[in-house]
C-alpha cells in the first residue's frame, strides 16, 4: 500500500466536509457511504434526503444505516430501540424497492457496486436489477425479525419474572418454617396449596424459557446461548435464595419445582396418611387402657403387637417424634399395668421371695415409665404441640390435656415407685428373720451382742440352729427356713450349760447335716476351746414331722468336722480332725 492510496479516503473526506458545508452532493457523499463510514455520513444522507427524495440508492443507504446501528445493539438489553432501528431500516429499504427500476440501476451503476457479480452465462461482470430487488426484499423482511425480537424480549422477561417470582415464594416459605422437618410437620392444605402454586410459577418461568429458546433459534444469532442449569435444593435453609442472572450463558437456577412437587408428594402421600395412623394407634391403646382396668387382665401381648407397629416415613422426618413418646409412655404404663396383674399369684404365695420378685419386676417398669415421662418433659412441648397439632386436638382436645396426662403419669410412676420400693427394704428385711410368735430369729451372722439369738449354722432357705439365751443360761434352737418366714418345723433342746455359757459364743460352733429327703436333721454344737481335756459338745436329733427327737452332751478328743449320716444304717458318724 502506497501514501497515495492511504491519503485519499481523507483528502475525500476533507473535501466532501467542505462540500456538505455548503449543500449536499451525493457523489461526494457516496464516497463515505461506500466507504461504509456510517458515522460520519448519516447527518449529511438524512439532511440530503430533506432535499432529494427520488434517490433509491441514498434510500438504500440510509437503511443500510439503521440496519448497521441495529445489528450493534444488545437486542434482549436495548430491545426497543433495536426494533426502532429495523423498523426504520425497512422503511427505507422499502423505499428503495419502490425507486429501484432498471432505468436506475443502469444510470448509477456505480452506486451498486455492491452487487457487482460475475454472470455465469456471459461470464462477464455488472449490476443485474433484479439482484438489486432480491436483496431489497430480503432485507424487508428484516421486519419479521423485528416482531421476533419483541417475542423474545417478553418471553425472557417472562421466564425471568417467573423465575423472581418463584423465589419470592420459596422465600416466604422459608421464613414461615424454622426448617423442612418443621415445613412437614406443620403442613395442612394451605401449605399444599403453596408448595403447588409454587411448582406452577416455576414451570412457566421453564416453558418461557424454552420459548425464549426456541424464538433465539428462528432469530439466528442473537449474542445470546443460555442453557437453565437448574441445582438442587437439598438444605431448605440455605439453598434456593440467590437470584439467577438470565444474561449468563450458564444460567443457574434453583430448581424450585422439583423441590415443591417433591415436597408436596411427601406431605400428601407420607404425612397425611401418617396423620390418621397415629389417631388410630392411640386409640388402640385407648382400648387396651379400658381393658385391662375394665377386665383385670394382661394385655402384655397386644402391646407387644402395637409396637411392632413402626413409623419408618415419619422417623426419616423427625428422630423423635412426640406422638411416638407418648405412645412409649402409655404404653409402658400399659406393661406396668399387666405386671400387676400377672403377679397377684405371686403376691397371694407365702413365700416373701416371691413378693421380692414382684414387686421388683413392677419397679423396673415403674422406672422405665418415669424415664419416658422425663424424655417427654425435657422436650419443647409447645413446639412440638404446634408440629403435630392435628394428633394432639384430635386425641386429646387440647394441649393441656395433654400436658396434664403426663404430669399424672409422672406423679403415678414416683407415687408407685416410692410404695414398691419401701415394700421392697421391707420384704428384704422380713427375708433376715424367722418370725415365730414374739420371737424374731435371725438368718444372718451379724446380730447384736445383746440378742437372743446366736445362730451358729444358717443353711440358705432350708434351716438355722444356734444357741438363744436367757440371761446367760443357753439353750439351743432349731427352726426350718420357710418361704413365707413363718416356721414349719421348729425346736428347741438342752445343750450343755457349762460349757456353752453366752461368754462362750466367740468359740462356740457348730455342724449339721440331713437325710436326703429332708425328714431327719442333725446338729452338733461344740467348743472350739477345751473343757477337762476334751472338746465338750451337744448332738441333737430333729424329725421333721415330729420335732425333736433327743439331744445328748458328749466329748471329744480332736475337734469334729463334718457330720456324716447312713440311711440304709441309720447310723450317725463324727468326723474330726487332729490340732
Amino acid at each position: 500500500m502506497n501514501i497515495k492510496s492511504i491519503l485519499v479516503p481523507y483528502i475525500l473526506l476533507a473535501a466532501c466536509t467542505v462540500t456538505f458545508g455548503q449543500k449536499v452532493k451525493y457523489k461526494d457523499l457516496f464516497v463515505l457511504l461506500n466507504a461504509k463510514n456510517f458515522t460520519e455520513s448519516e447527518h449529511y444522507l438524512k439532511k440530503y434526503l430533506k432535499d432529494n427524495v427520488d434517490n433509491p440508492n441514498a434510500y438504500l443507504f440510509m437503511g443500510l444505516i439503521y440496519e448497521d446501528k441495529a445489528s450493534k445493539l444488545d437486542i434482549l438489553k436495548k430491545t426497543e430501540l433495536y426494533v426502532s432501528q429495523v423498523d426504520s431500516a425497512v422503511y427505507f429499504f422499502t423505499l428503495a424497492s419502490k425507486g429501484m427500476t432498471e432505468k436506475e440501476v443502469s444510470k448509477h451503476d456505480e452506486y451498486y457496486q455492491m452487487y457487482n457479480r460475475r454472470d455465469l452465462r456471459t461470464g462477464e461482470f455488472g449490476v443485474k436489477h433484479s439482484d438489486v430487488l432480491l436483496d431489497l426484499e430480503m432485507k424487508i423482511k428484516l421486519k419479521e425479525r423485528a416482531r421476533l425480537a419483541l417475542v423474545l424480549k417478553s418471553q425472557f422477561v417472562a421466564a425471568e419474572k417467573a423465575y423472581d417470582r418463584a423465589l419470592s415464594l420459596f422465600k416466604e416459605l422459608q421464613s414461615a418454617y424454622a426448617d423442612q422437618k418443621q415445613l412437614y410437620l406443620r403442613a395442612d392444605e394451605k401449605l399444599v396449596a403453596q408448595l403447588n402454586h409454587l411448582a406452577r410459577v416455576a414451570d412457566s418461568c421453564n416453558v418461557s424459557f424454552n420459548d425464549y429458546k426456541a424464538t433465539s433459534t428462528s432469530l439466528g444469532k442473537t449474542g445470546y446461548n443460555q442453557d437453565l442449569d437448574p441445582l438442587e435444593i437439598n438444605d431448605f435453609k440455605k439453598d434456593g435464595i440467590t437470584p439467577a442472572d438470565f444474561y449468563l450463558d450458564d444460567l443457574k437456577v434453583w430448581d424450585y419445582k422439583r423441590w415443591a412437587l417433591s415436597s408436596a408428594e411427601v406431605i400428601e402421600k407420607e404425612i397425611n396418611p401418617i396423620k390418621e395412623q397415629l389417631i388410630t394407634l392411640d386409640i388402640e391403646i385407648n382400648k387396651l387402657q379400658q381393658k385391662l382396668k375394665k377386665d383385670s387382665v394382661s394385655v402384655r401381648q397386644e402391646v407387644s403387637a402395637l409396637k411392632s407397629k413402626g413409623f419408618p416415613e415419619l422417623l426419616k422426618i423427625d428422630s423423635h417424634p412426640l406422638p411416638l413418646l407418648v405412645f412409649g409412655m402409655k404404653e409402658t404404663e400399659l406393661e406396668f399395668g399387666s405386671q400387676v396383674v400377672e403377679n397377684r399369684s405371686l403376691k397371694d404365695s407365702l413365700s416373701v421371695s416371691l413378693h421380692l420378685q414382684a414387686f421388683s419386676r413392677e419397679i423396673v417398669l415403674l422406672k422405665k415409665l418415669d424415664s419416658a415421662v422425663n424424655l417427654l418433659a425435657e422436650r419443647n412441648l409447645d413446639e412440638d404441640v404446634e408440629n403435630y397439632k392435628h394428633f394432639v386436638t384430635t386425641a386429646y382436645g387440647t394441649s393441656s390435656v395433654l400436658k396434664s396426662l403426663i404430669r399424672g403419669t409422672k406423679d403415678l410412676a414416683l407415687r408407685e415407685i416410692a410404695i414398691r420400693e419401701g415394700l421392697i427394704r421391707k420384704k428384704t428385711e422380713s427375708l433376715r428373720w424367722i418370725v415365730s410368735g414374739a420371737d424374731s430369729i435371725p438368718l444372718f451372722t451379724e446380730v447384736l451382742a445383746i440378742g437372743r439369738f446366736k445362730p451358729l449354722i444358717i443353711v440358705d432357705e432350708k434351716y438355722t440352729a444356734g444357741i438363744m439365751y436367757q440371761d446367760t443360761v443357753g439353750t439351743g434352737y432349731f427352726y426350718a427356713i420357710s418361704p413365707s418366714r413363718n416356721p414349719t418345723v421348729k425346736a428347741t433342746y438342752q445343750v450343755d450349760k457349762q460349757a456353752f455359757k453366752k461368754r462362750y459364743i466367740p468359740v462356740t460352733k457348730a455342724i449339721s447335716t440331713q437325710d436326703e429327703k429332708g425328714l431327719v436333721y442333725f446338729i452338733l454344737t461344740y467348743l472350739e476351746a477345751k473343757v477337762k481335756d476334751k472338746y465338750p459338745a451337744t448332738i441333737t436329733k430333729i424329725y421333721k414331722l415330729e420335732g425333736l427327737s433327743w439331744s445328748v452332751n458328749v466329748g471329744f478328743d480332736q475337734l469334729p468336722t463334718e457330720l456324716i449320716f447312713t440311711m440304709d444304717s441309720s447310723e450317725l458318724s463324727v468326723k474330726t480332725k487332729s490340732q
